[in-house]
């Protein structure tokens, strides 16, 4: 695929699919989560007081994993947590986090003061219907918050298909996770999205359900590219997950 000229775009129904084949065949969940949180410290901006808001699926455990690579950086930061029960990769790289003595506490009114940088990996792209609490409370301190907030895959509270949102995290950056999904690129989402990158995570791509091309190409099944959106991918698809 030439990343100069399109970027293939999917649905959240294909992106699961291509993840799920992606693991039959070879790549651990494990070593996927490690790399979208190798792809999201890459393309961070790191300072001050880091602060990571996790939920309780893969997306919070991004979230555990990238935690575990900025205090193998040198860098402290604190884990937010949502509640719930984690999922099994999350699991491991959250109690990996422990065990390197990253601070986590469960979400209480003001968990976010003082953050100069705010991680979301609250709610994936499986995302959709009303928000519960606490993750309504939750994005409304990120939003109210004065950091740089980093949202992981996508922002915590938009549809993965038509970018729509009651309410949805207002990222300064959003890093993507595998392929760019239809609702980042969706018109609703550019009240949300101020920079979109893409982590090349090694997921092989079952269907490409469009194609986002420079303003200069333009035919039918593709979208053309926002403003917002950096068409250079950043690779991280060779790493392997310590251990795996």
């Amino acid at each position: 695929m030439d990343h100069q000229t399109f970027l293939p775009c999917v649905s959240v129904q294909t992106m699961r699919a291509s993840d799920q084949w992606t693991i039959e065949h070879g790549t651990s969940g494990r070593t996927l989560m490690y790399r979208a949180a190798m792809g999201v410290f890459l393309a961070g901006v790191w300072n001050g007081r880091i602060m990571i808001a996790a939920g309780p699926g893969n997306n919070g455990g991004d979230g555990y994993a990238l935690a575990c690579i900025l205090a193998g950086h040198g860098y402290a930061c604190r884990v937010v947590t949502s509640g719930g029960k984690r999922s099994g990769d999350g699991a491991f790289f959250a109690a990996r986090a422990e065990r390197l003595g990253v601070p986590m506490e469960p979400y209480a009114p003001g968990a976010f003061a003082g953050a100069s940088v705010i991680v979301d990996c609250l709610l994936g792209t499986g995302f959709h219907g009303t928000l519960r609490e606490p993750y309504a409370d939750m994005i409304a301190e990120i939003n109210a918050a004065n950091a740089y907030v980093l949202s992981v895959d996508i922002n915590s509270g938009m549809n993965g298909d038509t970018g729509e949102a009651e309410a949805a995290v207002r990222s300064d950056l959003t890093v993507t996770i595998g392929f760019v999904k239809t609702g980042l690129v969706a018109p609703a989402a550019s009240r949300c999205i101020s920079r979109l990158l893409c982590a090349d995570i090694g997921i092989t791509c079952l269907k490409e359900d469009a194609r986002i091309v420079p303003h200069m190409m333009q035919g039918e099944g593709q979208i053309l590219c926002p403003p917002y959106l950096d068409m250079e991918l950043i690779d991280v698809s060779g790493l392997t997950a310590p251990g795996d």
